[in-house]
């Protein structure tokens, strides 16, 4: 009886938590009072208590969780205790960690999509408008060509939040003030296994990157995951403003590591939306450098990706984002294009 009124206690306000994540993610405008008001100030609490450590407070907490839930559950089988009894135990705690992601985070996910948010209007796909950005950004991109061996991370971190500085309050963010500084990943040799460059870890509002980063990719990869920190929870989203942070940049490394960010994705847009030669004239337009750069890369990572370990991160990836209001899921990524051909068609009806 004791145990079970314990259990009721433990219960009610797991409940009330549970209807608060409920109410905000299906009232009409909840998803951005949260961002915009909750949020940040969550954010800054958790923030406060987890700058302090060197390494990802949100990383240790969810390995030592799961490690804590299979010990748990193993000790109770050995010592053949009630097993019904620490299953209900483990499930209420897993019912805390649900809602505090969504608290924590999470409650992003509920936000006004981008052109609603924006104001910005949408621009349906024309083969003609997509041709002419293609060929634009191949030009800036070729223009922007800079060799990139190291990169002062001290520095992209100052510039990136300068941009975002300028920009959050447009884009409907919380400007981010000081530089935020990310967290390496608890084993990134694991990530890039997956192929995992980055991460928000929701937990302590902490986001992590990838010690094995090439230089080229650490302002682009900064800057989106920083996006994620500053309530975006769209990963197109997150490209985009990377990419309008870092070619706004006066740091050459910082400009060209935007503009290469989204080379693939524009390729990828070409390939399927293109003939294939004019796809092929487009891809002849890029400096060689460049291709070989990325080719570079591209085998830099192919190296170190495990076939198996990616395919299971990347279904349970587009799970996630399909249960949490992303209906493409893993696709996200790669709608960036459309979202900066309605910006910038945007930008010059202003102009």
């Amino acid at each position: 009886m004791k145990k079970k009124y314990g259990r009721i206690k433990q219960l009610v306000p797991l409940l009330l938590l549970f209807l608060a994540v409920v109410a905000i993610r299906v009232v009409p405008g909840g998803g951005e009072w949260y961002a915009r008001k909750a949020y940040p100030v969550i954010s800054a609490v958790l923030s406060a208590v987890s700058s302090k450590l060197p390494f990802s407070l949100g990383d240790v907490f969810v390995v030592c969780a799961a490690a804590g839930i299979l010990f748990y559950l193993g000790y109770t089988l050995y010592r053949r205790r009630s097993f019904k009894n620490a299953l209900a135990g483990t499930v209420i705690f897993l019912g805390y960690v649900y809602v505090w992601f969504y608290l924590a985070w999470g409650l992003n996910y509920s936000r006004a999509d981008f052109y609603t948010r924006t104001g910005i209007p949408y621009a349906p796909f024309e083969a003609a408008t997509f041709r002419t950005f293609a060929a634009s950004y191949l030009d800036s991109l070729n223009a922007a060509y800079t060799e990139v061996e190291t990169v002062d991370t001290a520095s992209v971190q100052h510039e990136v939040t300068a941009q975002y500085n300028r920009i959050a309050a447009r884009f409907g963010m919380f400007p981010p003030g000081a530089v935020k500084k990310p967290k390496p990943m608890l084993s990134s040799a694991l990530m890039s296994k997956t192929g995992v460059l980055g991460y928000m870890e929701p937990f302590f509002s902490e986001f992590c990157l990838n010690r094995e980063l090439l230089p080229v990719q650490y302002p682009a990869t900064y800057a989106h995951e920083l996006s994620h920190r500053l309530s975006i929870a769209s990963e197109a989203e997150a490209n985009l403003y990377a990419y309008l942070t870092c070619t706004a940049s006066g740091q050459p490394v910082v400009k060209f590591s935007g503009y290469f960010s989204l080379f693939p994705y524009v390729m990828q847009n070409a390939a399927m939306s293109l003939p294939e030669t004019e796809y092929k004239e487009l891809l002849e337009r890029v400096r060689p450098k460049i291709i070989g750069l990325y080719t570079r890369k591209r085998d830099y990572w192919e190296a170190r990706y495990s076939r198996t370990l990616g395919e299971m991160q990347d279904a349970f990836y587009n799970f996630y984002l399909k249960g949490n209001n992303i209906p493409t899921g893993t696709a996200n990524y790669s709608e960036v294009v459309g979202l900066l051909i309605s910006y910038e068609q945007a930008h010059k009806g202003q102009e």
